[in-house]
């Protein structure tokens, strides 16, 4: 399995980030035709202090030749893109190939 892992930073206005990602990105990104699964929340942390991040996405496809394939397709262009209309605050991604133990 391959997956994506996109954690967004504190936005400046919380309730309008999770208005608009739920409205409007997560539709997008979940119409790429190759994702095995795609799950989000807001992240908290054990101890209730800030966590380093306000948002974590993660998407996983079976291999990451299908990865490469859906995020290059024009679904893939478009949620890419989408991300600079709410995502001001940045967002950190980096991508594991992933050997299953169990």
């Amino acid at each position: 399995m391959y997956r994506v892992v996109v954690n967004y930073h504190h936005p400046e206005d919380p309730k309008a980030f999770l208005e608009y990602y739920r409205s409007t990105h997560a539709p997008l990104a979940k119409n790429l035709s190759g994702l095995s699964a795609y799950t989000w929340g807001v992240a908290e942390s054990l101890d209730g202090s800030q966590p380093p991040f306000f948002v974590t996405a993660v998407l996983d496809w079976p291999s990451k030749e299908a990865a490469l394939a859906d995020l290059g397709s024009a679904e893939g262009q478009a949620a890419s893109a989408d991300m600079g209309n709410f995502a001001q605050a940045g967002a950190t991604m980096h991508s594991v190939d992933l050997e299953t133990v169990v």
